[in-house]
């Protein structure tokens, strides 16, 4: 077991101090070249980057690690087993989750909605209840809704988006009643950036014997969070829009919300007694991860979860604060029309805009020959497009490895668009 400790202390290795030269070091993608210009990537929200401390990681478990969890007792099964759990203990402490029970592993957000989607809300919603959203939501903390509320008989309901790219509560009495179950409210938008106040609507919804789901995509991987202090039910992760590698991350649920549900999969490791007519099933966290599991991707996602302690997810937030303060200044003299919050102490780094009539799309490409990488679309949140009255937006999202003069590098791309596109 020496060496498994030895190389949770190597992936865990990173800067001491909140140095973004330093930090772009340990990103082996950022030396990239595209159409000869320096790479700078600027969609950290679609996902990140990942450290080579994690790369590393990932790839000494498939080296020297690699075995099925817990259903062999020779060292290699229980290395492999020991670095999982491992991984699930370093996720309930970033999350300040009160133990790795409840903690769910499995490939991210949209997973997990659904789980809590399928074992929860199709469990115990009746015809007549209410589920409450937002207008700013992902499909992903939508579409499972939609799913349950026509399987139940509940109805859906949105709290609208205010002028200014927050939440509109100020009626927000009248749309959390007695009737709603379930608010499922994004931690922050990814579009807008937009982070709500999750400590008073988890008070909100409770006061009227709701449970809250945040969706924590966007939330998670860049400013600290702390479930038991928020007060929330459930948080759904995603660990490779965190530093992690793709299908990481999981889902925090109370432990006697987890106890309540019913499984979302049926399989192996997930049973505790097989019938062939009947089965009983093992307690939470274990009852919701059937089958073989992410092993690496989630061992990998610890390993992001070192490095991003050892920088202070304050400093992080602060880094992107400064950041995105940057970005709205440099966007507004371009003449980019920004939406979303303006204040940044009550937004991410998820900046969408739309720029001099150029179509999103025509304006990635364009961006993309400078070496300049941004997403283009409706950032899978058509309903809130609807409202904005646009087909899509550009977006540029900020992580840790940005810095004022990539901001710099994507005005002179806009410059360069507006030169073909406009006359």
């Amino acid at each position: 077991m020496a060496k498994v400790v030895d190389q949770e202390r190597a992936g865990s290795t990173g800067p001491s101090t909140f140095d973004v030269e330093r930090i772009r070091e340990d990103f082996p993608i950022l030396g990239r070249r595209e159409h000869g210009k320096p790479l700078v990537y600027l969609d950290s929200s679609n996902t990140s980057q990942k450290p080579r401390q994690v790369i590393e990681t990932i790839t000494e478990y498939y080296e020297r690690h690699n075995a099925n969890l817990y259903r062999a007792v020779y060292a290699l099964a229980e290395e492999a087993t020991s670095m999982f759990e491992a991984a699930r203990d370093k996720l309930t402490r970033f999350i300040g989750a009160p133990d790795s029970g409840s903690v769910v592993f499995n490939r991210g957000t949209t997973e997990s909605t659904n789980l809590v989607a399928y074992g929860y809300a199709r469990k115990f919603l009746r015809e007549g209840d209410q589920i409450l959203v937002s207008e700013v939501e992902h499909h992903s903390n939508l579409v499972p809704w939609q799913f349950a509320a026509q399987a139940t008989g509940a109805t859906i309901r949105a709290i609208p988006l205010a002028e200014d790219g927050t939440l509109d509560l100020t009626d927000l009495e009248s749309l959390l009643t007695e009737r709603t179950k379930i608010l499922a409210v994004t931690g922050m938008s990814n579009v807008l950036g937009t982070m709500p106040p999750l400590k008073q609507l988890a008070e909100a919804a409770h006061a009227v014997g709701a449970v809250i789901l945040v969706d924590g995509a966007q939330l998670v991987p860049h400013s600290p969070v702390n479930v038991q202090d928020l007060g929330i039910d459930f948080l759904t992760i995603s660990g490779h829009k965190m530093l992690g590698p793709t299908a990481s991350g999981g889902l925090y649920g109370r432990r006697e919300l987890l106890e309540q549900m019913d499984p979302f999969l049926g399989g192996g490791e997930m049973i505790r007694e097989v019938h062939l007519d009947r089965s009983t099933f093992k307690e939470p966290p274990w009852k919701f991860e059937a089958g073989t599991m992410n092993i690496a991707q989630e061992v990998g996602l610890g390993a992001a979860i070192d490095y991003l302690e050892g920088l202070g997810m304050e400093a992080v937030r602060r880094h992107e604060q400064e950041l995105t303060a940057y970005a709205l200044k440099r966007l507004g003299e371009a003449g980019a029309r920004v939406f979303g919050p303006t204040d940044v102490e009550h937004r991410g780094g998820a900046v969408s805009f739309w720029f001099k009539d150029i179509h999103p799309h025509d304006l990635a490409q364009v961006l993309d020959t400078e070496g300049v990488c941004i997403r283009a679309g409706h950032h899978c949140a058509q309903p809130l497009m609807r409202i904005l009255g646009v087909p899509a937006t550009a977006r540029a999202s900020f992580y840790i490895y940005n810095t004022p003069a990539e901001v710099d590098a994507l005005v002179e791309a806009l410059e360069k668009a507006e030169g073909i596109f406009v006359a």
